[in-house]
């Protein structure tokens, strides 16, 4: 039976619907390490990474060391990790490199981190204006692909896909995306991309649910906003919680990424909440505010995206 924390992706493996995300600028590989033991004495068994995030060996050292000491099974959990823009030219060499630091065999789910390829050495998280060459997606699905049946991972997605760039991927792919990890929150709320999806039955996975409070970009805009304040009030829930379970409400997974232990407890418990369909609605009627906009990858000259329009087609 489906237990109801998880949710069947269109490649036959489930997915647990509350994920930890372990992009930290400023933690240390201690810091999270510790995040990751105590996020799985409280029942995560969802890990989020990547290659740019330089959190995969802290993760797979803290995963490794609970598989051996028997706190959890190795197919309890499910690890994502991303390629790169510069990593387009070869997704298997990097996924085994992101193997070797995870010390794993596979991930359960690979996904392609934005719609740009980087040249070789981009491998920094804000690239230069030199750094962009044309993306060629059907190469790099192709090449995805590959990595699903050299059994590299369990599944292959996406991230940071507008509508109009799933329904061109799903033009060509022979393996449609299982997930699109997309910012998502009851601010910026997806409708369209959402539908195509559904229609698709490609599982949208939520990243900065809460908006991305504690990160250089983000914003606390969500966590204080005076209506998601009084239904956290009306049901004796956190706002955090009250966003969070939104997100779920909609069908997707949502990552949070908090290394404090009451948060992440507290995020934790949003599975359990219940909202009125009148909270939801209400919710659904906020004024709309992109946080992650991803300008770092806009320019007039190499990018393929001149302005942010062309990044998010028209979806901004």
């Amino acid at each position: 039976m489906m237990r109801s924390d998880q949710v069947r992706l269109n490649c036959g493996i489930t997915i647990p619907v509350l994920g930890l995300g372990t992009y930290s600028f400023l933690n240390d590989r201690h810091t999270t390490q510790q995040a990751v033991h105590m996020a799985l004495q409280m029942g995560y068994r969802h890990f989020d990474t990547a290659k740019i995030y330089g959190s995969e060996a802290a993760l797979g050292s803290a995963l490794t060391e609970a598989i051996h000491d028997g706190t959890v099974n190795r197919e309890d959990v499910f690890v994502t990790s991303k390629l790169w823009g510069s990593d387009h030219h070869d997704p298997a060499s990097a996924l085994q490199q992101t193997l070797k630091k995870l010390e794993m065999e596979y991930v359960d789910m690979y996904l392609v981190h934005w719609p740009v390829k980087l040249k070789e050495w981009a491998c920094y998280a804000v690239p230069n204006e030199q750094d962009f060459v044309e993306l060629e997606l059907e190469a790099t699905w192709a090449a995805m692909e590959k990595c699903l049946d050299m059994g590299l991972c369990r599944g292959i997605g996406v991230s940071n896909f507008s509508s109009n760039k799933i329904q061109r991927l799903l033009d060509f792919a022979s393996v449609p995306p299982a997930v699109n990890q997309v910012e998502m929150h009851p601010m910026w709320r997806q409708d369209k991309l959402r539908e195509v999806c559904a229609e698709n039955k490609i599982h949208v996975s939520a990243y900065s649910p809460l908006g991305g409070p504690g990160n250089s970009w983000g914003s606390t805009a969500v966590i204080e906003n005076p209506v998601i304040h009084s239904i956290a009030l009306k049901h004796n829930a956190t706002p955090a919680q009250v966003a969070l379970k939104w997100g779920l409400s909609k069908g997707s997974s949502v990552i949070v990424k908090s290394f404090n232990q009451e948060r992440m407890r507290e995020n934790m418990a949003s599975i359990n909440l219940k909202l009125d369909d009148e909270d939801v609605i209400q919710m659904d009627k906020l004024k709309e505010w992109k946080i992650m906009r991803g300008d770092f990858l806009v320019n007039q000259t190499t990018s393929p995206y001149k302005t942010i329009q062309d990044l998010w087609d028209d979806e901004i």
